[in-house]
């Protein structure tokens, strides 16, 4: 077992690859009453396109398959596995993203047993005709309920907007037409695939012993008979750099329209720490600017083109990345001009070393804060984890970030072929 101390934040991290593949990472936390779990696939909705497991040729499943088997593997045989965890005292959940796909747990007691639950209900797949067939009803509602928020459909709007073939573009869940296209065989292509321990990665955080636990996880493993495995193959389509389409407007019977700005990044993905740096100055800078403490929240806020439901969010992984800015507005086109014209000027702008400085210690302090949540770490441990990238490293490379790299990063980082505009208006009579 491997042992990492991370002076600067006061953290030990254990680890171990166990036989079958699968990474362990155990964060002892003996200060809190809380421990948070969670076992993660590199999955996600976007994992359409990929070479099935014993086999040579590529295949392309239906839309939403991902979510479907996240949805199906918490139903067995005989009971709900979410009321096993309900008797042990933990409170679990699960949730499918773009490239991954979690189940979790949190507890104060009981939390041996409630390790070998999480592991052992994920490792142990049952699907039938009829649980499938029944689940396409419940989540085909799911999606229709999610058709229906004007949020949800100005987020995968502002997406549909960048992307014109990448699977990014698609929700999560899928469509109705696609998930009653899943089949029973399907579910267990996908799992077979991408539930191999090779494929995972589990972390627990908070009141345990290390050394025990990890004896308990490997014992668990060794029991377990999994098939050896190839390299994971996955294809995705040729994506252009410009955007899909410069403005999506969706009528929907709302009463205040919305407005979303999205930008198709092009993050540098040639080295980890660069990736990584431009994910850090593009959160930065958005932050800097577009919050309620930023420039260009005043001006858009004083000029009343935005209400409190202004925000923004980076979303950006090995394959995609995008931003996304926006919220209510009684003036939709006036606010994406204008923040277009904001970003466009960034170009000519120049950060000062006080104002760097600045933007530095805020992310810090927000990156501070954030590791006293167990699910902050756990989550974020996981997310940096598939791109390479160690969670624990990531306040060293905020520290050494430099106001020239920031001016660099700004001077490129927007252009108006990877901006698009989705709008939310109301119907037309």
């Amino acid at each position: 077992m491997n042992k990492i101390s991370y002076d600067q934040l006061k953290e030990t991290l254990y680890s171990e690859k166990l036989a079958n593949g699968l990474q362990v990472f155990l964060l002892p936390k003996p200060e809190m009453a809380k421990t948070f779990g969670i076992f993660s696939t590199d999955y996600g909705s976007i994992d359409q396109t990929f070479v099935p497991l014993g086999e040579k040729d590529f295949i392309t499943v239906p839309d939403g398959i991902a979510h479907f088997l996240e949805h199906k593997l918490f139903e067995k045989e005989d009971r709900d596995v979410f009321q096993d965890f309900t008797k042990q005292g933990a409170s679990a959940n699960a949730f499918t993203s773009f490239t991954k796909t979690a189940y979790l747990f949190s507890a104060t007691s009981n939390i041996k047993e409630n390790v070998t639950t999480l592991l052992d209900f994920v490792q142990d797949p049952y699907f039938s005709e009829q649980s499938v067939e029944k689940e396409k009803g419940i989540i085909g509602q799911e999606i229709e309920m999610y058709n229906d928020q004007p949020d949800w459909r100005s987020f995968f709007g502002t997406i549909q907007s960048l992307y014109e073939n990448h699977p990014v573009q698609v929700d999560i869940a899928g469509t109705v037409k696609s998930i009653n296209e899943i089949t029973k065989d399907d579910l267990y292509t996908c799992y077979n695939t991408f539930y191999h321990p090779s494929n995972m990665t589990f972390f627990l955080a908070g009141n345990f012993e290390p050394e025990k636990m990890m004896r308990l996880i490997k014992e668990n493993q060794d029991a377990k008979q999994f098939e050896p495995v190839s390299e994971l193959k996955r294809r995705f389509p040729e994506e252009p750099d410009r955007v899909a389409m410069k403005k999506n407007v969706i009528e929907m019977p709302v009463s205040v329209a919305k407005c979303m700005i999205g930008i198709k990044e092009q993050t540098d993905r040639s080295s980890d720490e660069t990736f990584l740096k431009e994910e850090l100055l593009t959160e930065m800078l958005l932050d800097y600017y577009f919050s309620k403490s930023g420039e260009y929240y005043q001006e858009l806020y004083e000029a009343d083109l935005i209400d409190n439901s202004f925000q923004f969010e980076t979303n950006i992984e090995r394959s995609f990345g995008f931003s996304v800015i926006g919220g209510n507005s009684t003036k939709p086109d006036e606010l994406a001009e204008r923040v277009k014209q904001m970003l466009h000027g960034l170009k000519e702008k120049k950060l000062t070393e006080r104002e760097f400085t600045t933007m530095k210690r805020k992310k810090i302090g927000q990156f501070l804060r954030a590791m006293n949540s167990l699910e902050f770490i756990s989550n974020q441990f996981i997310h940096y984890h598939l791109l390479g990238i160690d969670l624990f490293k990531v306040l060293p490379v905020i520290e050494e970030l430099t106001v020239k790299e920031a001016n660099d990063f700004m001077g490129n980082w927007v252009d108006e072929d990877r901006i698009s505009v989705c709008q939310i208006v109301p119907e037309q009579g």
